[in-house]
């Protein structure tokens, strides 16, 4: 047996061991479901990062192979989509990264079913300063990026725009923002407008809707809380946005118009359009767009 496959075992007996109270079993039918890690990759999965009202947080940590060895690695926070309403952190596209010298975390935070805004921002923040807390046991640094789509994208644009609304004695600022196709104004996204045929019954129906706990049309204030375009300020962390031109769930204007808010605050944005993609799908997977990814965090974070 090579001695690279003695120390990935070595490795991964050690952090189970070490780590197993925050470890429950895993279902073998759901690990059967879980991609594939990319090469070089462990992952250590399950671990609570804080319990909000019996609500277990928990997320899972990609690392190379050889970590215990690594220090003051950058990190990027991984925050999935799912309209706020589905989706997990099991399934991340962000673990790629941990093939170079960045360690990713992919988190849960609390659904539609569970709570309402700003639980989910909150859970987000929660997260990040996880990260800061136990930086010296996982060898994490201080300068963490994060990264959503969808719904996650929103969340991540106002992780890098939005402070955090309370008092907090480890930082929840973040250094760096990729967000992909996320809603930036919740006030002009179409599900939540009477416009074009749709009714004010289906507004009230809106993932935004349930979301805030009213129609977004209803709550202006709210909805600007829960928007990263009005959330904008001198000093926001730098974005990398990437939406697909034919976009039919998120209109491509929601991350132009963000893009401009950044730039006119002085903020470093790129804003990339993919030619014929949509709401995800393959456009977003390519090697083109993972370099892409990957050197923007390598930027910010290093």
């Amino acid at each position: 047996m090579k001695q690279n496959s003695l120390h990935r075992i070595f490795t991964v007996v050690f952090v189970s061991t070490m780590f197993a109270v925050f470890l429950p079993a895993q279902d073998t039918a759901k690990k059967a479901k879980l991609p594939p890690l990319p090469e070089g990759v462990d992952v250590i999965r399950d671990i609570e990062y804080a319990n909000v009202d019996g609500h277990s947080l928990t997320l899972d940590v990609y690392r190379p192979f050889d970590w215990p060895d690594l220090e003051n690695t950058p990190v990027v926070i991984w925050v999935h989509g799912g309209g706020w309403k589905n989706g997990s952190k099991d399934r991340c596209p962000a673990a790629f990264l941990a093939q170079g010298s960045l360690a990713v975390v992919s988190i849960n935070y609390r659904l539609l079913d569970q709570a309402q805004w700003p639980s989910q921002i909150n859970d987000c923040y929660a997260a990040v300063r996880w990260v800061r807390k136990n930086a010296k046991m996982y060898g994490f640094g201080d300068k963490i990026g994060v990264w959503g789509g969808s719904a996650g994208g929103h969340l991540v644009a106002l992780m890098g725009t939005r402070d955090f609304d309370g008092e907090e004695e480890i930082s929840s600022k973040v250094q760096a923002v990729c967000d992909f196709f996320g809603p930036s104004d919740l006030l002009t996204m179409p599900p939540n407008m009477v416009a074009n045929g749709r009714t004010r019954a289906e507004v009230e129906k809106s993932n935004g809707a349930l979301l805030l706990g009213k129609p977004v049309m209803d709550v202006p204030e709210l909805a600007h809380d829960a928007s990263a375009l009005h959330q904008v300020s001198e000093g926001d962390a730098p974005f990398l946005i990437i939406h697909g031109a034919e976009d039919p769930g998120v209109p491509l204007d929601q991350s132009e118009r963000l893009h401009e808010k950044l730039k006119a605050a002085g903020v470093e944005s790129e804003l990339v359009v993919l030619p014929g993609a949509k709401h995800g799908g393959p456009e977003f997977k390519t090697e083109e767009v993972q370099n892409k990814v990957r050197a923007f965090f390598m930027k910010q974070l290093n």
